[in-house]
């Protein structure tokens, strides 16, 4: 059976704290009691290895004997300033060395207790410590907040959609309930996870975003919850996981469609009882944080598969925000463009003023099945390759479009042979409950591309010359229908 913590103020839970004394007595008795306090603590018999821990490790703590054979805790606490500036320092002097406690001081240190020391006054100094720490993080991060509170200056569009979702954001944002974001890839989930962050009470707090599909299971779980020291081969020290680093914010779990059903379990326990256990660890932390989940992927399907968990799914589905794909609000297009035109030309160094008409033109024809993020990135490359100073059409490197189309299928639409490219035989009428004529192109695509490459034993080139497409188009097809 475990100690229980002494009482404490929530904001000084988990901080590290770094103990550097000779005596090893000192030492792991100052352990044990920041342990119950509940602190990670590290130890070190003398200033050159204290120095070591730090550049291997942050530190939020330094409490430092002054005199020390291989180095002065002064000389110490100037070092550590120069690892890190914000890193603080209570000194434990004797009464004779009052003066380079003092010095101490001078160099930013927090504050110094005499020896013999009483402990609950050291606890005391150690929580004003971490508390002006806490203070000092909090008022910079509130800084940086405010500058985008209230706006949504990286969520552009002005159609009914947009305005719907902006509105819903205000509305979800002061709430603690945890947030589902669903929407195609590319159409900006974790702007709208920022955005909803950036507009809550925890706006001064970390956000912290996870990819759970890029990551193996067992990395993910370390990311997640952390791990000490020899959990695992590789394991040299003890490591915070992303929920500890986003205490009291938010933490935005990417593709949690990719979570693996062992990682699923872990993360409703984190969800019903907010508690977690670093990985080798004995000692369960709490986990004050808000939870948003994103997908692109249909849940409630995966859940009927019986591939996603059902009480998960309730779980992270308290509070739904759909965002619509750009195709379906092509009047959000070019004030995205021309947003995009303007970043790209500062960040490049380059002197672009927009786009030009036919630019616009061709923008707004395009379809878009890679929504903003492909608006964006061709946005990017066209300012990187414009030699005037508006973007010209000539500029834009769009995936195909129904021009494409009509070029790479001789004149697939015109009238003559229309009904030849869509499978009707003649004398055929168009059925009187109507007919989805893109998916029926879409089945038609994918078949003649899989066709062109079985006669060609797979050789892409001939293939696309086959259907007399480009290459990068015939590619853009490949990916479109999952046929490479």
């Amino acid at each position: 059976m475990g100690t229980a913590p002494d009482a404490q103020t929530d904001v000084n839970r988990q901080s590290t704290i770094l103990v550097v004394d000779d005596e090893r007595s000192i030492r792991e008795m100052l352990a044990i009691v920041f342990e119950r306090e509940g602190h990670r603590v590290l130890q070190a018999e003398g200033g050159r290895s204290a120095v070591e821990q730090m550049r291997r490790e942050p530190v939020d703590l330094l409490v430092s004997d002054i005199r020390m054979p291989d180095m002065s805790g002064v000389d110490l606490l100037r070092e550590a300033k120069q690892i890190d500036p914000d890193v603080i320092g209570i000194m434990i002097t004797a009464y004779t060395s009052t003066e380079s406690a003092v010095e101490a001081l001078r160099l930013g240190a927090h504050d110094y207790v005499s020896k013999p020391f009483d402990v609950d006054e050291l606890k005391v100094k150690v929580r004003e410590a971490l508390e002006h720490r806490r203070l000092k993080e909090e008022n910079t991060a509130l800084k940086k907040a405010l500058v985008h509170a209230g706006d949504f200056r990286h969520i552009v569009g002005e159609s009914g959609a947009m305005q719907e979702l902006k509105d819903r954001i205000r509305r979800v944002a002061p709430t603690s309930s945890t947030v589902l974001i669903t929407g195609e890839s590319g159409t900006g989930k974790e702007l709208v996870a920022r955005a909803v962050h950036g507009h809550s009470t925890r706006r001064a707090r970390p956000f912290v975003a996870v990819n759970c599909g890029a990551l193996p299971e067992t990395l993910l779980e370390s990311e997640l919850f952390g791990h000490v020291r020899g959990a695992f081969t590789g394991a040299d020290a003890n490591k915070k996981g992303l929920i500890e680093v986003a205490e009291r914010g938010t933490i935005l779990l990417d593709e949690i469609g990719e979570m693996s059903p062992i990682m699923q379990v872990k993360l409703l326990r984190v969800l019903q009882e907010r508690r977690f256990r670093r990985l080798g660890a004995t000692r369960e932390l709490t986990a004050d944080i808000r939870v948003i989940a994103s997908t692109n992927q249909d849940l409630g399907g995966m859940v009927r598969e019986g591939r996603f968990r059902e009480d998960l799914f309730y779980r992270i589905n308290v509070i739904a925000i759909h965002i619509p794909p750009l195709r379906d609000r092509r009047e959000d297009v070019l004030p995205i463009a021309e947003r995009a035109v303007e970043r790209f030309s500062q960040q490049l160094g380059k002197a672009l003023t927009g786009l030009s008409a036919g630019a616009r033109r061709t923008l707004g024809r395009y379809s878009w099945p890679g929504n903003v993020r492909e608006l964006e990135n061709v946005i990017e490359r066209a300012v990187a390759l414009e030699e005037g100073t508006v973007v010209q059409a000539e500029s834009l490197d769009l995936g195909p479009t129904q021009a494409d189309h009509a070029r790479h299928y001789g004149n697939a639409y015109s009238p003559a042979r229309q009904t030849e490219f869509v499978g009707e035989q003649p004398g055929e009428t168009l059925p009187a409950s109507g007919f989805d004529l893109s998916q029926h192109l879409e089945q038609i695509e994918r078949r003649y591309i899989t066709q062109a490459l079985e006669r060609t034993g797979g050789k892409r080139t001939k293939a696309a010359e086959l259907l007399g497409m480009s290459f990068r188009s015939f590619r853009y097809y490949m990916k479109k229908y999952g046929l490479g």
